[in-house]
């Protein structure tokens, strides 16, 4: 989310640094990412050139520390800073968007899940076992009632921008409820560190880090702008990659296309192009590539390569028709 500004012509919910629709600072809105680096460290070419939405710098730090060549790019001054300071060796810190979560964790014992049951449940590894405890013990009527509420549009708008809800899939509370069971039925617990922050507030034990040890910050660039306008800035045909996160989602159409434009100036041969969304998967590959994504968030999960050439493409679920997907391996 994160990285698009109206420099481009048209204004995205994200060029203020702030959800909340007031005025002020920029604020760090993500001290972590709920995006799977597996997904983009699979499908980039090893040691590739790489276009990332900085956010928290979480997808940032995996990549570099796996060799690639990262370039993080962030729109909001305070996200770019606080990357930054996690790229030099900084601990995480929560964003605006953690602490609602953490406000949220704290009604999970009101719903009838306990602590007790919750460490349990996420030291499963076999993914039968935990979906049947999942629905045993732990999808309760209460927290279905709580996410019907939570989740409402009516309550939404009044936390966050227009847009961002108006974006999102109605009924969204039963979406997340079937996104968290395709994760139980797909991905251990035990080893899952998106489903440890969202029902904990923690890393699973022994969880490996973002960045690996003896990783120079130097393998990052991190530029706080635009991100057609860096991308449009620069020569063409020098990043193997994209991961853009899913600021194209909530973005007039206009941004949209001149984004893909952008991405596609700036795509060498070959490119592989990375987008999330929300929104339920276009299509069967791009339900495959969002069943790979650990964290139970995302509706679709986009893998596609880039095909050159400048003109504006009308979108399709974040990716123009110039823009070939790629199914998963096996």
């Amino acid at each position: 989310m994160k990285g698009a500004s109206s420099a481009a012509g048209a204004a995205t919910p994200w060029e203020r640094g702030r959800i909340d629709g007031r005025l002020g600072p920029p604020q760090l809105l993500f001290g972590r990412m709920n995006e799977d680096w597996r997904v983009e460290a699979e499908v980039f070419p090893p040691g590739g050139r790489i276009f990332c939405i900085a956010s928290s710098g979480c997808t940032a730090l995996a990549l570099a520390a796996r060799g690639f060549r990262v370039t993080a790019v962030d729109v909001n001054p305070a996200q770019i800073e606080y990357a930054r300071t996690r790229a030099a060796g900084a601990p995480p810190r929560p964003g605006v968007i953690d602490g609602r979560l953490a406000l949220a964790r704290r009604a999970l014992p009101w719903l009838g899940l306990r602590e007790r049951d919750l460490r349990q449940f996420l030291q499963f590894a076999a993914v039968d076992e935990q979906t049947d405890f999942w629905r045993r013990r732990l999808d309760t009527w209460r927290l279905r009632a709580f996410l019907r509420c939570g989740l409402s549009r009516a309550f939404l708008r009044l936390k966050v921008g227009r847009s961002l809800v108006e974006a999102l899939p109605t009924r969204f509370d039963r979406v997340i409820r079937e996104r968290l069971e395709r994760t139980w039925g797909r991905h251990p617990n035990r080893e899952n560190p998106f489903v440890w922050r969202l029902l904990l507030g923690c890393e699973p034990p022994g969880g490996a880090p973002d960045k690996a040890a003896g990783e120079a910050p130097a393998a990052i660039d991190f530029v706080c702008a635009d991100a057609i306008d860096h991308l449009d800035g620069g020569p063409p045909n020098r990043f193997d990659g994209f991961t853009l996160s899913n600021i194209l989602e909530a973005a007039p159409l206009p941004y949209q296309e001149r984004l893909l434009a952008a991405v596609r100036r700036a795509a060498a041969p070959g490119a592989i192009l990375v987008v999330r969304s929300l929104l339920e998967p276009s299509d069967g590959e791009a339900a495959d590539w969002t069943s790979r994504d650990r964290s139970p968030l995302w509706g679709a999960v986009e893998v596609s390569r880039v095909h050159g050439g400048t003109g504006p493409g009308r979108i399709h679920l974040s990716v123009a028709p110039n823009v070939q997907g790629i199914r998963p391996s096996s």
